[in-house]
């Protein structure tokens, strides 16, 4: 386990490989996906074969939410797994789709609006390390494939566990690290060569697709993760893994 994957009180932090400032981060993070936006839902098929989308729903079920709830999702995208929330808090619920990225947040607001979800979303342009909501506030919080894009991960779930009601609970659905050895190369494989080309060819893109399977690399493995989320003061946090570990689902609660 890495130092820097515990202590992000430095001046510094990772973007895929490289070392910058964090404000220097949270830049070209931003620059990421205001390029990726017009294809993201495509390449997340794509590059899953839809596998992304059960992923989801699982988070989905797990969160448990019952109708008038109020949940948060952070670093939403284009509104998948918000969608989903929304149809189990019911008419009288509440679903917060929370993005830092204009491009995202737009994208997700008008896939949502169209889907007949207006009335239950409302769209707010945050940084997760830094959430503009009331304490105790939300009965669930999802992040799904954003939490390795921050900055400063452990401020981020510090700011989670803040906004949480007590008994809440949060769900970070990321990308980890696949528990069988030859999965693991076949997926470096993938990750450095198919991917970027794939990024080249769907999204004109390829530099933003190779940070992104960089990212991934630089992000804590599954127990890492759990002990930053027990550190932030979340408490019960375990986790499953999916797909053999590319993806793992962590829970923790607020007690």
């Amino acid at each position: 386990m890495r130092d820097e994957q515990l202590n992000e009180t430095g001046p510094q932090t990772d973007f895929g490989y490289r070392q910058v400032p964090k404000p220097e981060k949270v830049r070209l993070v931003n620059a990421v996906f205001s390029s990726v936006a017009p294809s993201y839902d495509v390449m997340n098929d794509l590059m899953s074969l839809g596998v992304h989308r059960l992923w989801k729903r699982y988070t989905a079920f797990r969160a448990n939410l019952r109708p008038g709830q109020r949940a948060l999702d952070l670093a939403a995208g284009t509104g998948d797994l918000a969608g989903l929330l929304a149809r189990d808090v019911g008419p009288q619920g509440q679903v917060i789709l929370a993005d830092i990225n204009q491009a995202m947040l737009s994208r997700g607001r008008d896939r949502l609006i169209d889907a007949g979800w207006s009335q239950r979303i409302q769209c707010v342009q945050a940084d997760a390390e830094h959430l503009p909501f009331a304490d105790n506030y939300f009965d669930c919080i999802t992040m799904a494939f954003g939490l390795r894009n921050v900055a400063d991960k452990f401020q981020a779930l510090r700011e989670m566990q803040r906004v949480l009601r007590p008994a809440g609970t949060l769900l970070v659905l990321e990308f980890s690290k696949p528990a069988a050895g030859l999965l693991s190369r076949a997926y470096d494989v993938y990750s450095f060569s198919v991917l970027p080309r794939l990024g080249k060819l769907v999204a004109g893109d390829a530099d933003s697709y190779r940070y992104l399977a960089e990212s991934i690399r630089r992000h804590p493995d599954q127990e890492s993760l759990q002990h930053l989320m027990t550190a932030a003061g979340l408490m019960r946090v375990d986790y499953q893994n999916l797909s053999g570990g590319i993806v793992a689902l962590h829970r923790g609660y607020k007690i």
